[in-house]
């Protein structure tokens, strides 16, 4: 009689690493050849390993490094070690501060940083950015360890983001935050132009029951958190339009999931569709300038572009904003510039 193994107790003893479900567009490729190009600092020889020892699996079964990933496939790095502690590592990472004081400062974010530490993001981030420059930054709420964080926007989002700087200012300001007195102004790039110049979008978002990466949009409330936003259109380029919108609510990916629902997602935004032809033709010299365009600014068009809050220890309304970075207005001119032609 073969000895009883221990698998259920190991299975128990695993933690996730890495979590990757396939993008619906991939083609076929190695397993292993993916992993490479999808998590960091994976050479072949870990990925092997893993493999080797189940440490990786698709689709909740071992899976060989020569298997073809497809669309939709599930993908999960699980090792016996937990994947990072809370520690979080001090970068001199440079920042770039449109205002600070005591109480709080203002950063202007770039984008394709990170604000906080997670899976596949341990380092790079605004987080790391923030403990290097600043001593003593108060840690939030339940013991959460996101120093001066009080709100965050997408890694691909760039803009404004206000930090706190004691314990005090953390308090007042999340405060403000949770009562939706903050005043946040976004600048997007649409496709399409929306028949109201101005409007306003309301309807619960929650997040997909297919891609819990998508948030989906409940009209009637039955599941999600509510979530409005005011928009004004800026400039119709015909094909697209430069949208401002402003937030009553902050809810994840909010601006980004309210203009896909009403048929205008953000350009390039790949989450939500925007990162194909959605006005125009789908061919030709008209395909060739958007796929352009689309590597101009490789990311969603969407920019926090102004903030307002009342100061924790003056009590004085404080208004800012910054300019659209390179990539936004290079893009913008290329529309511009097209439309003008026509």
């Amino acid at each position: 009689m073969s000895e009883p193994t221990q698998e259920t107790d190991e299975e128990e003893d695993l933690y996730e690493h890495y979590r990757l479900v396939v993008d619906k567009g991939q083609g076929p490729m190695r397993l292993d050849k993916y992993l490479s190009l999808h998590v960091p600092n994976a050479t072949r020889t870990k990925i092997q390993n893993g493999i080797d020892l189940a440490a990786i699996t698709v689709n909740d079964a071992p899976s060989k490094a020569s298997y073809k990933v497809k669309p939709a496939d599930v993908i999960v790095l699980a090792l016996p070690q937990p994947p990072r502690d809370t520690e979080i590592v001090p970068e001199n990472i440079p920042l770039d501060i449109v205002y600070e004081d005591d109480e709080l400062t203002i950063v202007n974010k770039p984008a394709g940083m990170v604000v906080h530490p997670a899976f596949g993001n341990w380092t790079g981030t605004l987080v790391n950015a923030l403990v290097y420059h600043f001593q003593h930054l108060p840690t939030g709420r339940n013991g959460d360890i996101r120093p001066g964080l009080v709100h965050r926007i997408d890694k691909d989002t760039s803009g404004l983001l206000v930090i706190a700087r004691s314990e005090y200012g953390m308090t007042y300001l999340a405060k403000q935050f949770f009562e939706h007195t903050i005043e946040r102004t976004y600048y997007a790039l649409v496709w399409g132009e929306p028949k109201e110049a101005k409007g306003t979008i309301e309807g619960h978002i929650g997040r997909s029951a297919k891609d819990r990466r998508i948030m989906d949009i409940f009209p009637d409330g039955s599941q999600g958190k509510p979530a409005i936003t005011h928009y004004e259109v800026i400039q119709p380029l015909r094909y697209v339009s430069l949208v401002k919108c402003t937030l009553e609510t902050g809810r994840t990916h909010q601006i980004r999931a309210h203009m896909k629902h009403i048929g205008h997602p953000i350009f390039n935004d790949s989450t939500y569709g925007g990162d194909r032809i959605r006005r125009g033709t789908t061919s030709g010299s008209y395909k060739a300038f958007v796929e352009n365009c689309f590597k101009i600014i490789p990311r969603q068009a969407l920019h926090a572009k102004s903030l307002g809050i009342v100061h924790p220890k003056t009590r004085e309304f404080m208004q800012f904003d910054t300019e659209l970075p390179d990539d936004f207005r290079q893009v913008m001119a290329k529309w511009e510039n097209y439309v003008h032609h026509r």
